[in-house]
């Protein structure tokens, strides 16, 4: 069986410029990332596909390599993940490597550990004709409490009937947290557009784990919550 673990970083953030590569916690937010794809020691080959030298040189200095620079047809804002991964293999494909698997790891997920990529890698193994797995995990709140925000700034219940019910008699629902997600390489390079070609099997992580950062908001609570877990004792 061989895996490539390939780890998606343009150079082109808009709202926190550099985001890939900027210092959280004391080194670049990338290297949490390619640690645990590291220790987790499922993968022949670790791939970070970017468009921008500066990220390639600093990925380098944490003692991995980049084979090839991402073709810049492929590094706009509106290129979705599939094309790229179909991409990389198919640029290893004709330097005559094949992989069986290929995962893609957010490069902004500080908190995904490398059991939670050996625990998605198993499901993947033994449930590969359903579909590929994707880390999910649950909502704080169920989502049949949800509202609506009127222009007039009335809340509207999406559905009234399920305002009556308590937390605990309402199963849980669970939403994709874009952290990673395995494939069998056959999917990856049969798909015919974003992903979104078949069912997919959850891969549950805590929800500290699943921390959405795209605004400088999002940051400064991720490295408070880093720093809170630290303290903790649990990282």
């Amino acid at each position: 069986m061989k895996r490539i673990a390939i780890i998606p970083a343009r150079g082109g953030s808009k709202r926190i410029p550099r985001k890939n590569i900027k210092n959280f916690c004391g080194k670049p937010i990338i290297a949490y990332v390619l640690d645990a794809v590291k220790e987790s020691n499922l993968f022949d080959v670790i791939h970070v596909s970017t468009d921008s030298q500066e990220i390639v040189t600093v990925v380098e200095s944490l003692g991995f390599s980049v084979d090839f620079m991402r073709d810049q047809k492929l590094s706009d804002d509106y290129t979705p993940i599939m094309p790229v991964l179909k991409w990389v293999l198919e640029q290893y494909k004709d330097k005559g490597v094949i992989f069986d698997e290929v995962s893609t790891i957010m490069p902004c997920a500080p908190f995904v550990e490398s059991s939670d990529l050996v625990n998605a890698s198993k499901l993947l193994e033994s449930n590969s004709h359903l579909g590929p797995v994707l880390s999910v995990s649950t909502y704080s709140a169920p989502i049949e409490w949800a509202f609506k925000l009127t222009k007039d700034k009335n809340l509207k219940p999406v559905n009234k009937e399920m305002l009556k019910k308590r937390s605990q008699d309402i199963e849980e629902s669970y939403y994709d947290t874009g952290s990673f997600c395995f494939f069998s390489s056959k999917y990856v390079l049969n798909s015919t557009g974003a992903g979104i070609d078949s069912l997919y099997i959850g891969s549950t992580i805590e929800k500290y784990k699943a921390i959405d950062i795209d605004t400088l908001e999002d940051w400064l609570f991720a490295e408070m919550l880093f720093y809170g877990i630290k303290h903790s004792g649990k990282l």
